[in-house]
């Protein structure tokens, strides 16, 4: 159980989400309710297999929660709208194609209102269809993790545990159902994984268990970010993937401010003719795009956590805990070397293109590293009455 400060209490422990809750949660169709309450079952999953054991607090579940929460924001597309308005304003290329735009537009009408037009072009500019292609990749993404991985620990929690430790015959079987092999089509990580998670409910030695914790939780983080690749490049490359159909949306705005200088536009701008206007409004449509999926990388490479914001991009703020600072595990030692290029440092571990696998994984490796003994990730992702609504199939009203 989670306290009000965020630190773990000693009440009963929390009953843990069934594998028919799990099933049932990825069978929604609703992308926004569905991302809800995938999140508030990844925190439930936690906290169930936190009170199972004395320490270190977060296990993958933990750290699933606030990033299926953040994943909500591009799913609902908050924040996409302003990112883009924010980040045109922001750019000197973007604004100077705006107004040489708006002035061409302007040349053809006599004493055209340019505040107007104006208007007319930043509604046009909005990138609508490639914010939905990201919040539909991510979407499926959120979902495909939760299906698979949600569902594996929603069993494991199943399992008997009698004197605290797995029931070795029962492990054995989960065990076995998971697929052997690599990532993304064998389950060789979780294997690897979940046999850390089962050493670790009955392991004696706090520096030996945090070890074990790290072990289970990267090999999964690994396992699900080979996963999620193709999701994240879809998403990232939403705003290339056709035109923003800047044209056809601008003479949309125009017809209703002036049918006469829409009509006019509309025969300037006949596909595979060439004219200044169409080379203006071009350059705009490129950086549209570039911008669009700048504001979408923002928000993909952002993560809120309880008191504070991680810029991903950025290195990992933070010092491993005590535990964690010699690693002794050899297994845990040769995930590291593989996947953590400055394996005893944090330095370098900022991703600068989240659509880099590699880049990601070093990230994910020092955030886990560091993070991992912070009990503030235990706090509830959702207040009471959020969860309720949740629960009950709605979106709550208000910030999420």
């Amino acid at each position: 159980m989670t306290t009000t400060d965020g630190t773990r209490g000693d009440a009963v422990s929390p009953t843990a989400p069934t594998v028919a809750d799990v099933e049932r949660i990825a069978a929604l169709s609703d992308p926004v309710v569905r991302n809800l309450q995938i999140t508030q079952c990844y925190s439930e999953l936690s906290r169930a297999l936190a009170a199972r054991l004395d320490g270190p607090p977060a296990n993958w579940c933990t750290f699933a929660t606030w990033a299926s929460k953040q994943a909500g924001q591009t799913i609902r597309r908050e924040d996409l709208a302003r990112a883009f308005e924010r980040l045109f304003d922001q750019s000197p290329e973007g604004t100077d194609a705006g107004r040489t735009a708006v002035a061409s537009i302007a040349e053809f009408r006599a004493g055209g209102d340019r505040e107007r037009i104006w208007d007319a072009v930043r509604e046009a500019l909005q990138p609508t269809s490639a914010f939905d292609r990201a919040s539909d990749a991510v979407a499926r993404g959120n979902l495909r993790v939760f299906e698979e991985i949600g569902r594996e620990f929603a069993r494991l929690l199943a399992l008997p545990t009698p004197d605290r430790a797995i029931d070795p015959t029962a492990f054995a079987s989960f065990h076995e159902s998971l697929r052997p092999g690599d990532p993304p089509d064998g389950q060789g990580r979780l294997r690897q994984a979940f046999t850390a998670y089962a050493a670790a409910l009955h392991e004696g030695d706090r520096k030996a268990r945090a070890e074990l914790m790290l072990l289970a939780n990267l090999a999964i983080g690994f396992h699900e970010q080979t996963r999620l690749q193709p999701q994240i490049a879809e998403a990232l490359d939403a705003p290339f993937e056709e035109p923003v159909k800047l044209r056809r949306d601008l003479l949309a705005r125009l017809l209703s401010l002036h049918a006469g200088l829409a009509f006019r536009l509309a025969l300037e701008l006949v596909p595979g003719r060439a004219t200044s206007l169409t080379e203006v409004l071009d350059d705009l449509d490129r950086l549209v795009k570039q911008i669009a999926h700048e504001a979408i990388t923002e928000l993909l490479i952002t993560l809120t956590l309880p008191g504070e914001v991680l810029r991903l991009g950025r290195d990992v703020p933070g010092a491993f805990p005590a535990d964690l600072e010699a690693i002794d595990n050899p297994d845990l030692s040769a995930l590291l070397g593989s996947i953590d290029p400055t394996r005893d440092s944090t330095a370098g571990s900022g991703a600068e293109d989240w659509s880099m696998l590699a880049e990601r994984i070093h990230f994910i490796a020092d955030f886990f590293r560091v993070y991992q003994e912070r009990p503030t990730l235990l706090s509830d992702p959702f207040t009471a009455e959020q969860v309720a609504v949740i629960k009950s199939g709605g979106r709550p009203p208000g910030r999420l």
